[in-house]
């Protein structure tokens, strides 16, 4: 009996065994099947039918070996005008109160009715500041307003934005400009200049603008009108416009001759000549404004063209006869003046 038993229990300890092994195999079978199914899928795959494709071309090398062209370096813009700096003055630069200078505003113009106007002409002048009467447009003295030269006011008021600029195309102010264009017309074009590095090679351009000499500018040209009104019975003088003039010279050192760089409308810079003294050497403590200056005639200027007896609208350097005349027209700038003032004398009875 007992050997039956312990048979019995050898019998299920094999089955138990053998059931063992069974499971195992069983588990380790189901890996090789997911590795052929892997293998069968892989196989299919690269069965597949795959057409040529046309060779890409790896455009960032291809980009980094063709050398860049050379950049072309636009000039800045340059709206600065040739002003001199001038710093003011921390303490009074003067012993007396001259602080109402800076706060006054010129008298508003008489009305004039176009029906009491019963004689009008219009007539252009050049001023030259070399002659003695004229010299006041080149005090160069710096005081806290900025340099006191004519030219420089003309320009500090543009820079401020103070005074609209009109193009030389014409003298009836059609055609505005901007500090750009002011800057470079009174300057000149910007001079590229190669800048080297200490191996000597060209590393980059700076462009510089040529020194400007105001002095330069000792021609003006101004635009007025001449009225005689009978309501008040006086001829008036009114200024509508001023224009520097310049000499221009090409850069082969042709002289092109004097023209107008541009024109400013007079009666717009009335507030900023009012804030402005004249130079006066005889009595430094009696100077006047340059808007009484032009108000009250105190300069000089030859007349050069003028609406009277002139249907072709020309200058009297174009005059026949006069174009290589310079005395003849200087005569003739006289004998319109003349004529102009012989006409008020001539209205009154003695």
């Amino acid at each position: 009996m007992k050997k039956r038993f312990v048979k019995y229990l050898l019998f299920v300890l094999c089955l138990a065994v053998f059931a063992n092994n069974a499971e195992a195999q069983k588990k380790t079978g189901k890996a090789p099947a997911k590795r052929a199914m892997t293998k069968k899928t892989t196989k299919t795959r690269t069965k597949a039918k795959i057409n040529p494709a046309e060779p890409k071309v790896d455009t960032v090398a291809v980009a980094a070996v063709t050398p860049a062209p050379a950049a072309v370096v636009a000039p800045p813009v340059n709206d600065s005008l040739p002003i001199k700096l001038v710093k003011p003055s921390q303490r009074r630069d003067a012993a007396v109160d001259d602080d109402a200078i800076k706060d006054r505003t010129p008298l508003p113009y008489e009305h004039l009715r176009a029906d009491d106007a019963v004689y009008r002409h219009k007539i252009w002048r050049e001023i030259d500041t070399r002659e003695k009467i004229n010299l006041p447009f080149r005090y160069s003295a710096d005081e806290n307003n900025g340099n006191q030269r004519f030219i420089s006011i003309l320009l500090q008021a543009i820079q401020d934005s103070l005074v609209t600029v009109f193009q030389n195309v014409d003298d009836r102010f059609t055609t505005p400009m901007t500090k750009a264009d002011v800057a470079k017309i009174v300057g000149g074009e910007p001079v590229a200049v190669n800048r080297y590095d200490s191996l000597g090679n060209i590393v980059g351009v700076d462009y510089k603008t040529p020194e400007v000499n105001l002095d330069s500018f000792y021609k003006f040209r101004i635009k007025e009108e001449v009225i005689f009104d009978k309501e008040s019975s006086r001829l008036f003088w009114r200024i509508l416009g001023i224009a520097p003039v310049k000499n221009v010279v090409t850069s082969m050192g042709v002289a092109l001759g004097e023209t107008e760089l541009f024109w400013v409308y007079y009666p717009d810079m009335r507030p900023v000549f009012s804030r402005y003294e004249v130079y006066n050497g005889k009595n430094f403590g009696a100077r006047m404004s340059w808007e009484e200056l032009f108000e009250s005639r105190m300069f000089y200027g030859r007349i050069i063209k003028s609406t009277m007896d002139n249907p072709y609208d020309l200058y009297i350097r174009n005059y026949k006869g006069l174009s290589d005349q310079p005395i003849l027209q200087l005569l003739e700038g006289e004998n319109i003046k003349e004529k102009i003032f012989n006409y008020e004398q001539d209205l009154w009875s003695y």
